[in-house]
């Protein structure tokens, strides 16, 4: 099977970049592959992301070295099994609040005697080689996301369950479970110690922490502090803004 580049270089103890494709666009995830990112995360979670769009968006993504990583609607059996089954080498797994839900996304993700994910699948066997039902538990990459106050509460245990290679902080929702919507909270320094506390508790349990970032310099500076999973903006807010920025150079503005 192929090896998953991302799940190496974090086993490793080093860093990795990657970016939301939200558009669902293959031609999209063709170019965004291209542009040196370790891994991009499909968003069917909020992302205008259908079943068909995913799957193309995986190929063309696995035509690169970028590791393709799903993110799920839910910690959910079918929903888990289904991207995976596209060919995809990692998932992203939204809201988990404890370390039982930590673990059932491992199982999910995870062929027997380690899990409980259903042998089939054909196309990731093609695309991956015949060893596939037996190679992919090594190499598919599982990711959990802390995104609300009690799961940080709760972020070593979390961390600690096996089977579990990245947990990454969701800053918006965590912010809104903390009462801070609406305001620049990522100023705030209760929400900042939130997110230290889980940089602390993956460094503890040597897993990666991972976190998505607003702007580039952001994600400067969460490598420098020690996030090794880290997410700059998305497709969607990038073409924006530079089309924005764009607009603005060719008005004088």
């Amino acid at each position: 099977m192929r090896e998953n580049l991302t799940l190496t270089k974090l086993r490793k103890g080093e860093a990795t970049i990657g970016c939301w494709l939200t558009i669902g666009s293959p031609v999209v995830a063709a170019i965004m592959a291209r542009c040196g990112f370790d891994w991009l995360v499909i968003d069917t979670e909020h992302g205008s992301v259908g079943y068909d769009s995913m799957l193309v968006c995986v190929h063309e993504i696995l035509a690169t070295e970028t590791t393709p990583i799903v993110r799920v609607g839910w910690n959910d059996a079918v929903l888990i099994k289904r991207a995976l089954d596209t060919g995809a080498m990692g998932i992203l797994v939204p809201m988990v609040m404890n370390a039982d839900e930590a673990k059932r996304a491992v199982d999910y993700a995870k062929f027997p005697p380690k899990g409980v994910r259903s042998v089939g699948g054909f196309v990731a066997q093609v695309l991956h080689g015949d060893d596939y039902p037996v190679a992919a538990n090594e190499q598919i990459l599982v990711a959990v996301q802390i995104e609300h106050i009690d799961a940080v509460k709760r972020a070593k245990e979390i961390c600690a369950v096996e089977g579990v290679d990245v947990v990454f902080v969701g800053p918006n929702d965590l912010a809104a479970s903390m009462g801070l919507t609406g305001t620049p909270f990522r100023e705030n320094p209760q929400w900042q110690a939130a997110v230290q506390a889980v940089l602390e508790a993956a460094n503890e349990t040597g897993k990666a922490a991972g976190l998505q970032c607003g702007t580039v310099e952001e994600g400067k500076e969460r490598l420098k502090q020690g996030f090794r999973f880290v997410a700059v903006s998305s497709d969607a807010r990038f073409l924006h803004l530079s089309l924005r920025q764009a607009v603005k150079a060719l008005k004088g503005e």
